[in-house]
């Protein structure tokens, strides 16, 4: 055997090791920072050095792409010269070993080893570690020398550190463990609603003015403590002069203290003004972000805010629960048991809204668009039938918008006033397209 054989059999064993570089480059790609260190704390063999290798995965990462260039560039010339000898120095000798080449590396150091390097990531990157770090000692110069050149060549942002960069990239991971049972369906959708909070504004979520449960400063804590059972509400807005005029903020809490704190704090209760037991209240502009919102509630420590338009009335009230739900959806107590579904579908095909329920819900619901002007002026359902009529909807209005049917239902509040509070939605079927008639029937 002359030389030229030993050369094309070590050409040939250069393409594994190639696939072997590729397999850890892989793995080091695809395993996690927090799951090492997992590993470490239980005490993994290798855990400490990956971790190491870890804090340098960028470099490392270019360790192996640069050994694996090699192996493949030196096992081409190998295998190609091979062939083109075996042929007498023909150009088809060159061209049958560029194809076996390419299939040896295609298959050997290419699909798969990067295969399964993804899925035995975390074995692959333990056992290799220690090997890795010695080579990035030995290469490190060149690697350096290398990644300076490829960066003045190829100017950005660099190497990402991690499975994904933007927003868009997590959630899609998170469908995909979804689809694979990693993560159950309520776990997915609150870390979906985390993200887009930051989408939904304050109004949104908000109790609108006109079903706050209110009262007026000259009030007894009797008073309030009364209404609060009958409300079932722990923390009751004072107001002044008008509902605009907040003034402070009744918490049930402090009522009871104010009632019981002696044997004739009742008594003296009945004489006692709310404003000297109501807390400062805290307002907030009613375009403000809900997550902006939530952060600022959590840093004041403060449960309830009163949202302000942009005329500085009051537009609404929010408190910490209300934007907790847009994450983890409804949360129901005792005194819900009256709350009304935000949609609830009907037997006859349709479906019953809340009227507070947002346009962009129903648009999802009935895969319907409502035009831009529309959009605009509108939030709500509720604000859909009062833009559509021009006035205030009564129970038994109907109303047509973008191939819906919407049906307002209701009755009295607690003030006796009427007020509507579901609306009975169909969606219309197109009509069907009507033939010419033949002029030569």
């Amino acid at each position: 055997m002359d030389v030229l054989d030993w050369t094309f059999f070590v050409g040939l064993a250069l393409i594994p090791l190639a696939g072997l570089f590729s397999a850890v480059d892989s793995a080091l790609s695809a395993v996690s920072v927090a799951r090492v260190e997992e590993l470490e704390r239980d005490g993994r063999m290798g855990a400490r050095r990956l971790r190491r290798v870890m804090e340098a995965r960028p470099q490392y990462i270019n360790l192996c792409v640069l050994l694996y260039t090699i192996c493949l560039v030196a096992a081409s010339v190998q295998v190609v010269t091979f062939f083109e000898d075996l042929v007498d120095h023909s150009i088809w000798g060159i061209i049958l070993g560029v194809a076996v080449m390419s299939a040896l590396a295609f298959i050997v150091a290419g699909v798969g080893p990067r295969n399964l390097g993804r899925q035995y990531a975390y074995k692959i990157s333990l056992a290799t570690a220690l090997p890795l770090q010695l080579l990035g000692i030995l290469l490190r110069p060149i690697v350096r020398i290398l990644i300076v050149l490829g960066n003045a060549l190829t100017p950005g942002k660099g190497f990402r550190n991690g499975p994904f960069t933007g927003e868009i990239e997590l959630l899609e991971i998170v469908d995909l463990a979804r689809e694979r049972g990693v993560v159950a369906e309520d776990e997915s959708r609150m870390i979906q609603s985390v993200f887009e909070l930051d989408q939904t504004i304050a109004r949104e979520i908000m109790t609108p003015r006109t079903e706050i449960v209110w009262i007026e400063s000259d009030k007894t804590i009797a008073q309030v403590l009364r209404l609060a059972v009958r409300s079932g509400h722990s923390r009751i807005p004072v107001i002044g002069d008008s509902v605009d005029d907040v003034v402070g903020v009744a918490y049930l809490r402090d009522l009871v203290a104010a009632a019981t704190g002696s044997s004739d704090s009742y008594a003296s209760a009945e004489h006692t003004l709310v404003s000297s037991v109501m807390k400062p209240v805290y307002f907030e502009p009613d375009s403000k972000r809900a997550d902006s919102l939530l952060a600022e509630m959590q840093r004041q420590r403060n449960h309830l805010a009163v949202l302000i338009d942009e005329y500085g009335g009051v537009a609404g009230l929010v408190s910490i629960e209300d934007v907790l739900e847009e994450i983890v959806g409804e949360i129901v107590d005792e005194h819900d048991s009256t709350e009304v579904a935000p949609i609830e579908e009907l037997s006859d095909g349709g479906y019953r809204l809340s009227s507070r329920l947002s346009l962009a819900e129903v648009s999802d619901l009935f895969d319907v668009e409502f035009d831009e002007e529309t959009a605009e002026e509108a939030d709500t359902v509720a604000g859909l039938l009062a833009y559509e009529l021009g006035r205030v909807p009564l129970p038994g209005t109907r109303v047509k918008a973008a191939g819906v049917i919407f049906l307002a239902e209701g009755g009295t509040d607690r003030r006796g006033r009427i007020r509507v509070s579901t609306v009975r939605a169909y969606k219309l079927e197109p009509e069907p397209a009507t033939d010419e008639e033949n002029p030569h029937d």
